[in-house]
């Protein structure tokens, strides 16, 4: 599978270069650090949240967990982790567990670990489980620009 046409066109849309790496099959963030010879620290992660108001995507380094507790306090919202199964749908261009952490491309109320904002190098799934997307820091910032940021992790 290619780059998802979503996550394509908002690479187009906002001007960002990138490149693509090439990975073997992975099932998860570390893994897929390990493959593309990746810092963990330096890959995106989506993680999804949900509460009564839907959907919400935490933006988090891959060798991070979301602290749910904090993120509930901070943001005053009932949010829980979500199941694949309760998100799925809203990736269709995308193979499943594979979901670009770029929520406002895909109309996601989307918040950005601060741990995220100083990188030169920001690394992201594409939409499948053998490709990432490289870019500048500063680009990823343009690609989230406007999302609520603020320390929502904590290492693994």
């Amino acid at each position: 599978m290619a780059v998802a046409e979503t996550v394509q066109r908002f690479l187009e849309q906002h001007a960002v270069d990138y490149e693509l790496v090439p990975h073997p099959h992975t099932g998860s963030s570390h893994e897929t650090a390990v493959a593309a010879h990746v810092s963990d620290d330096h890959l995106a992660k989506a993680v999804m949240v949900e509460d009564m108001d839907g959907h919400a995507m935490v933006v988090v380094p891959g060798g991070h967990w979301v602290e749910v507790e904090h993120l509930r306090k901070e943001l005053k919202r009932d949010l829980r982790l979500s199941t694949e199964e309760e998100f799925a749908k809203l990736f269709s261009d995308c193979e499943p567990g594979a979901v670009p952490p770029l929520g406002p491309a895909y109309g996601i109320e989307t918040f950005l670990d601060e741990a995220l904002t100083s990188l030169a190098n920001v690394y992201f799934e594409a939409g499948d489980h053998e490709q990432l997307v490289h870019t500048t820091g500063e680009d990823f910032q343009k690609l989230l620009g406007g999302v609520r940021h603020g320390y929502f992790s904590h290492e693994d």
